[in-house]
């Protein structure tokens, strides 16, 4: 069935649909890993946005049950320029059409994605459409204008809705779910960490109950300025704990501490982001997803550890005094599987 994507100044680009039919609204990013299109799909950071992979193949070798990063997928779309509907490796369990059709999620494929890119990089991410009712653009620009204005609680949208123990004999974790990855989840359990994830609208006093070693602000979508109740939480809980924050919890943990908040024009989203660590002086390839930075900090006990090497964004910071720790990339898991895995091991010696 014939598609087509329109973004909201107009621009549009006509595919093929596959998944869903119907239509999706969404903020139109592009990610730009080669591989890790599953991880990118069920990422909760995603929710809310219609993602366009740069890679030009995607789907080659299916899906699987040990690659999600959460129970289900969050896109709201995706654009891809060619769709393999024949995937091999011997972990796949489908396609990547069987897949969206299981979870009613919408895709569009024969889009040239590097027109797309150029097109977004230029003028900065939009909102859009991925239609197969329509082909009027004015009509869809229209119902583009109508679903920009609707507010959206996507943390709460993503967020567990209740308390799950995973247990450990070691350090106590009050893990705060603004949108989790499997994969920290997986960071904290290696260490043997007794985990309690908890829903992201629990107030400091509900978390300081369980008398945690220390506070993971995990990352999630959307911007740290829309969830006031959840800063308050935040700023009384620093301090009081050791405080770790990821992502989206980076970004409220600056906050806490007096940082600003500023939304990039087309964000980092993909595995190839080179960050400089100006503790050790090395230079990491780091994880990324997300669309706000931290601009600046008004606190003179705020030392900014890591900088992003393409456009000098902050990426990781520490307090002089307190014990509290933020890093805007995606920390790996495992020292063999990534030079910045050590951020965990910091963390836990936080908590000691």
């Amino acid at each position: 069935m014939k598609s087509v994507l329109v973004l909201e100044d107009g621009t549009y680009y006509t595919g093929k649909a596959f998944g869903k039919e119907g239509e999706v609204f969404g903020e139109v990013v592009f990610n730009t890993c080669m591989t890790g299109y599953q991880e990118v799909l069920t990422d909760p950071a995603y929710n809310g946005q219609i993602v366009a992979m740069t890679y030009p193949l995607i789907g080659n070798y299916g899906f699987n049950s040990e690659d999600a990063e959460s129970a289900r997928p969050y896109v709201q779309g995706l654009v891809v320029k060619e769709l393999c509907e024949s995937p091999s490796s011997w972990r796949s369990l489908g396609s990547l059409e069987e897949y969206f059709l299981k979870h009613n999620i919408t895709g569009i494929r024969n889009i040239d994605t590097r027109a797309l890119t150029h097109h977004i990089r230029r003028f900065g991410s939009m909102f859009g459409v991925i239609s197969t009712v329509s082909g009027n653009i004015d009509v869809l620009l229209e119902k583009i204008r109508k679903e920009k204005q609707k507010r959206r609680e996507l943390v709460m949208e993503v967020t567990r809705s209740n308390l799950l123990h995973v247990p450990g004999t070691g350090k106590k974790v009050a893990l705060l779910d603004f949108g989790v990855m499997n994969k920290i989840i997986g960071s904290l359990s290696i260490r043997n960490c007794d985990i309690y994830i908890l829903p992201a609208n629990f107030t400091a006093r509900e978390i300081m109950e369980y008398d945690p070693d220390g506070v993971l602000l995990s990352s999630g979508p959307g911007s740290p300025e829309d969830l006031p109740s959840i800063l308050k939480s935040v700023k009384e809980l620093v301090g009081k704990k050791p405080i770790f924050g990821i992502g989206l919890g980076h970004q409220l943990l600056g906050l806490a501490l007096g940082g600003s908040i500023r939304k990039l024009s087309f964000g980092h989203h993909g595995g190839n982001y080179p960050v400089k660590d100006h503790i050790t002086g090395r230079c990491y390839i780091t994880l990324q997803n997300h669309d706000y930075v931290i601009d600046k900090f008004t606190n003179d006990n705020v030392v900014i550890t890591h900088t992003g090497v393409n456009d000098n964004t902050i990426e990781g910071f520490m307090h002089k005094s307190l014990p509290v720790l933020g890093t805007q990339f995606y920390p790996e898991t495992e020292p063999e599987k990534g030079d910045s895995a050590h951020i965990f091991d910091i963390f836990i010696k936080m908590m000691g």
